[in-house]
């Protein structure tokens, strides 16, 4: 009763927003899209905890990459920002996007206007990075992931493209309660005291919401929100490709826009107004044996069926580096005793230390717990937002090469970035996926054995050692180029201009102080030189995980306990400092009008030597006397002969490896109702509620 009475006050605030904004005329060309990027749902080693033994087996809910394009005119400024349910950005899936946009649109979209960005699940497949330690543990380069992805986004795109029309955009923020907190609470102590005074937690609590309304229909095309929490609600034992708690929350946005509109038939109401009906007919309840899947018959059984046209609801990342949806703490597996709160171990003992979600035991339901929290807030600044955007569109961008830029410190000090490299707290992990035993966070020093090892693959270069102190060389990755370069050394950093406000591109995780400080020196650069054109309300948000990846950054101060955020800040302690000089200089230029002058470095383009070496499925049969698409068990009826609420009926099927077709926007699995004398789809693979799980039995 309490969700219908707070879904009716939300349908009033909508009417009313929608009232409000009858009133005022559109400011830019916008468009949105959205595609299925869902990939191998089999076989494929998941992008988040390096751990060799997760690979995906199934999906809980389908991946998808959402764009949106604004612009001045036709032919005026314009940029493209997309959000994936990834890991991360990736340098090579860029690079071919823009191959494929040119193609296209000739230099309409460019590295200079396109922003793409990851929500940062650790439950999606790898194997879509062009560097050696981002696709070691999926075997190397995975074309069937990278293709699904680069497909996505470019559909996306196309979308937006073709949508664009008039239309008016609003900005809105608030607080989000509970759903991150900071994993790392030791290294924030770090950072001097005066610093911390100004903020009232070690978190960033901040949602910020952009909101796209077609002027002519009155129609709201799609709102995307920039928060910071780390998509680990899922643990690095999960199997089922999943969106995470970011991936959740736009499930949940998008399926309650539907319901509220009324613009399509709400598969909400579909499923609570039919329960009674499905609970009579649970004696008849059964499985009735798979479907030719070809991709029409995938496709007509979609619930959501993707026409272009639909709401899109985007939750995008920020500095997230150190904040964990985990929110119940960290607390050693073998004693329930909170953790060492200086190292995350317990005694000793770095694989004990495990954070509990919302929902603890049950990660499905800390995942759901952590998407509503976001949801919520989403539809509460979605309803309120009435401060609309106006001024310029413009962007900067440019790559630089991280591992020897010159800084400038106070006092005229000058020091350098570093070839890349890792610590052991790296090798640590962190409590939201423990690491390697034997390693600690906040280790600053290697024992001989992990030295010698560490010296089969590459001894780190005297220059190295010294560069990147206090961290200990656990892997020089910036010194090692066998088969091909293990981490990248040219980095991209933009920046977006939409009126007020300012969306910073980096290509890394931010602790939360390192963003801070990134949006502080941003802002105080645009209105130092903007000469009034940018002002105190000029709202500046982190982008984190775009455009490409390249791991932590933490402060000057954090990097000093060498925890896994620091450990992982890869280019040396003055990372952060690199960063803020460049961004500074990008605003500066965006304040005073000039361009960009090259020559420009340009990252390199690895596709040709990427090794794969995962093998192609081959040889699926099942047993005689079956063929695919039979039942292998039918739905148990339940006790008393009725289902109750949290009851799972279940059916199992034989089926060949999801790998062979990805049924890109289509379902391995539907669920239909019977609604008077027809059967209407109701739940498939991209619900929170239905879990489709792969295993081979029989392979020859």
């Amino acid at each position: 009763m309490h969700k219908h009475l707070h879904f009716l006050s939300i349908f009033v605030a909508l009417c009313s927003v929608f009232a409000l904004i009858n009133e005022v005329d559109g400011e830019y060309l916008i468009g949105l899209g959205s595609y299925d990027m869902t990939g191998p749902a089999a076989d494929v080693n998941m992008m988040g905890y390096a751990n060799m033994e997760q690979n995906t087996a199934g999906i809980h809910f389908r991946l998808r990459a959402r764009a949106f394009i604004v612009a001045e005119s036709s032919q005026g400024a314009r940029f493209a920002f997309v959000n994936l349910d990834a890991g991360m950005a990736s340098q090579l899936v860029t690079i071919k996007v823009l191959e494929r946009l040119k193609t296209r649109f000739g230099n309409l979209y460019t590295q200079e206007n396109l922003a793409i960005s990851g929500t940062h699940t650790h439950a999606g497949p790898g194997g879509y990075l062009q560097y050696v330690v981002y696709s070691v543990t999926s075997l190397g380069f995975i074309k069937q992931s990278f293709d699904a992805i680069v497909t996505a986004i470019e559909q996306s795109i196309v979308q937006a493209h073709n949508n664009l029309k008039p239309g008016s955009v609003f900005l809105n923020n608030g607080d989000v309660e509970n759903a991150g907190i900071n994993r790392s609470p030791s290294a924030y102590l770090f950072n001097p005291p005066e610093e911390r005074a100004k903020y009232p937690t070690d978190v960033d609590t901040t949602m910020t919401l952009v909101k796209f309304l077609d002027t002519e229909s009155q129609k709201s095309l799609g709102a995307f929100t920039w928060f910071a929490t780390h998509g680990t609600s899922m643990s690095r034992d999960n199997k089922l490709v999943s969106g995470d708690n970011k991936g959740a929350a736009a499930r949940f946005f998008e399926d309650w826009f539907n319901l509220v509109s009324n613009k399509s038939v709400s598969t909400s109401t579909t499923k609570s107004s039919d329960m009674k009906t499905l609970n009579k007919k649970a004696q008849t309840i059964k499985a009735t044996g798979g479907q030719p899947c070809g991709k029409t018959a995938s496709q007509g059984f979609k619930v959501r069926k993707n026409d272009g046209s639909r709401f899109v609801g985007a939750f995008c990342q920020s500095n997230v580096g150190d904040v964990t949806p985990n929110v119940l703490g960290a607390f050693c597996t073998d004693t329930g005793n909170s953790c060492d709160f200086n190292h995350s171990s317990c005694n000793g003992n770095d694989q004990l230390c495990v954070g509990r979600g919302p929902g603890y035991p049950d990660e499905i339901l800390s995942t759901k717990i952590i998407g509503e929290r976001q949801f919520q807030k989403a539809v509460e600044l979605f309803t309120s937002a009435s401060d609309q955007l106006s001024g310029k569109i413009d962007y900067r961008h440019t790559y630089l090469n991280f591992t020897n830029i010159e800084v400038e410190l106070d006092g005229n000090t000058v020091v350098k970035t570093c070839p890349a490299a890792l610590g052991p707290g790296f090798a640590a992990g962190t409590t939201d996926g423990p690491g390697v035993f034997g390693f600690q966070q906040g280790d600053t020093e290697i024992n001989e054995m992990w030295k010698k090892l560490r010296d089969l693959l590459k001894e780190p270069s005297q220059y190295q050692v010294d560069c990147q102190q206090p961290k200990a060389v656990l892997l020089s990755t910036g010194e090692m180029f066998e088969p091909y370069a293990w981490a990248p050394a040219i980095l991209p950093i933009q920046i977006l201009r939409l009126g007020k406000l300012v969306i910073l591109s980096v290509p890394g995780e931010f602790t939360t102080m390192s963003g801070r400080r990134l949006r502080e020196a941003v802002k105080e650069t645009l209105i130092s030189n903007g000469n009034g054109e940018f002002g105190n309300d000029t709202h500046v948000v982190i982008a984190g995980l775009t455009n490409t990846y390249s791991q932590y950054v933490a402060t000057f101060e954090e990097y000093k306990q060498q925890r896994y955020e620091a450990a992982s800040t890869i280019y040396g302690p003055h990372t952060l400092s690199a960063y803020i000089q460049e961004f500074k200089k990008l605003a500066k230029a965006m304040a005073t009008g000039q361009k960009l002058t090259g020559p420009f470095l340009l990252p390199p383009d690895l596709s040709s030597v990427q090794l794969s070496l995962l093998s192609d499925p081959q040889g699926d049969l099942p047993p005689p006397g079956k063929k695919f698409g039979d039942i292998n068990q039918d739905v148990a009826q339940p006790k008393g002969g009725s289902f109750k609420k949290g009851d799972k009926p279940s059916a199992t099927f034989y089926s060949a490896n999801p790998r062979y077709d990805l049924l890109t926007e289509g379902t391995f699995a539907g669920v239909e109702m019977l609604q008077g004398e027809r059967w209407i789809p109701a739940y498939d693979d991209d619900d929170f509620s239905l879990f489709f799980k792969y295993e081979a039995l029989w392979v020859i």
